[in-house]
């Protein structure tokens, strides 16, 4: 799986962030920042979650290319 988020979308509330912590981080500068654009299959579950979880619907899971 891929990792995309679309930053226009993005409000940075960190409710991702509090789904998978290895994967998004909200930082002090209001940002989000995806720490692994591609993570390991054992996360999937955890990104859906977060993905599906985002108020702005900003996070999108696309195949591996």
């Amino acid at each position: 799986m891929k990792i995309e988020v679309d930053f226009d979308k993005c409000q940075s509330n960190a409710v991702c962030m509090q789904i998978a912590p290895s994967v998004f981080e909200v930082r002090d500068d209001g940002y989000l920042y995806v720490l692994d654009e591609s993570p390991e299959d054992s996360l999937q579950p955890l990104v859906e979650q977060a993905a599906a979880s985002c108020p702005t619907q900003a996070i999108k899971i696309v195949s591996r290319s």
